[in-house]
């Protein structure tokens, strides 16, 4: 299967496919299922009976065990839904409308990402998107060069063409790029900061949820090796604040190496001690306990600085979010002012 051509918007998504010779005579819902792989069967179906789905050539109505053909377009509609939404304690979180640009030229743009924002559209979140807030705003196609999970919030660098898009992602991939990460995190265990953590990182087989990533030692044969430096900041009523400076992309590779270190990050689902939460919130059976375990309905994390040099010679440097802000203004005593002032100069000394 091949994608001809795409078009978002907040409020619906538009694409088009042109059916390969592999997939001829396929079912139209097991076509349609390659591209909505987190979708039911049952949301499938139902796209195809809302009358989202047309074929080139096609006037009838569609079924889901209509035939698709080798060269057909294949023309999908998608309208945003409820399943997008984000729910905490049975009330729906207000998502943030207005992105805030930290620069802007014309090769990139640099946003500071609100937390439930995906980078890209993938699986059932297709709307509320970096790219597809940006595409909305320039008129224009923008490419992610890396990612931020959905639930962390904080600087993302996106590109206006393919040629900075090809430069930057070289970057990436290069280990060129300096990031730093704010955290707030149970202080379970003693560290003397600031401290490295190298463990490898990887999955075992057979352990649920399967996207838990494990810490494994240095030299092992297992995971991949990661690497990431901690710092201190504050340390309130049992909470630490720190930042975290990964040198290696692992997935959650800060979450993980924090845990295992005894930091376990505020409103982690995963890497709490109890997997089996991030389980029940994923299956929507989360309980009172769960909701008092993880008192925020996502991860304290917030990518607070990024920094190219080899492109742009300063750093890119965001904001505190303000559900972080109100929750350390509400349950620590902490000057929220000197904390912004010791994040600035802490970034800067970092990012030298």
């Amino acid at each position: 299967m091949s994608q001809k051509t795409k078009k978002f918007s907040k409020e619906s998504y538009n694409v088009t496919y042109s059916v390969n010779s592999d997939n001829n005579n396929k079912r139209l819902d097991q076509f349609l299922q390659l591209h909505f792989q987190t979708f039911s069967r049952e949301q499938i179906k139902r796209i195809i009976e809302d009358g989202r789905i047309k074929i080139s050539g096609r006037d009838h109505k569609l079924k889901p065990s209509t035939k698709v053909k080798d060269q057909e377009i294949v023309y999908i509609t998608t309208e945003k839904a409820d399943f997008e939404n984000e729910k905490w304690n049975g009330e729906e979180i207000p998502l943030v409308d207005e992105v805030n640009i930290v620069f802007e030229d014309n090769d990139v743009v640099v946003i500071n990402k609100p937390a439930f924002m995906s980078t890209h559209p993938t699986g059932k979140h297709l709307f509320y998107c970096a790219t597809v807030y940006l595409e909305s705003q320039l008129g224009k196609p923008v490419y992610s060069v890396h990612r931020l999970d959905r639930e962390t919030s904080g600087v993302i660098v996106l590109s206006k063409n393919s040629q900075s898009s090809a430069r930057l992602v070289n970057e990436f991939e290069n280990k060129r790029v300096q990031k730093v990460y704010f955290f707030i995190a149970h202080e379970e265990k003693e560290n003397s900061f600031p401290f490295t953590a190298k463990e490898n990182l990887g999955q075992k087989e057979g352990f649920i949820p399967e996207l838990f990533m494990h810490c494994f030692k240095e030299n092992s044969d297992q995971g991949k090796r990661s690497e990431t430096e901690f710092h201190l900041l504050k340390k309130s009523k049992g909470y630490l604040l720190g930042l975290a400076c990964p040198k290696t992309g692992r997935q959650h590779q800060i979450r993980s190496h924090a845990a295992h270190y005894g930091l376990p990050l505020l409103g982690d689902k995963l890497y709490n001690g109890d997997p089996t939460v991030f389980t029940r919130f994923k299956d929507k059976i989360e309980t009172i306990e769960d909701y008092k375990k993880m008192q925020i309905p996502r991860h304290a994390l917030h990518a607070i600085a990024i920094k190219i040099p080899q492109v742009y010679e300063k750093p890119f440097i965001t904001q505190l979010p303000l559900d972080l802000k109100k929750w350390i203004e509400i349950n620590l005593d902490i000057s929220l002012e000197k904390l912004d002032k010791k994040i600035i100069d802490s970034v800067n000394s970092l990012l030298k």
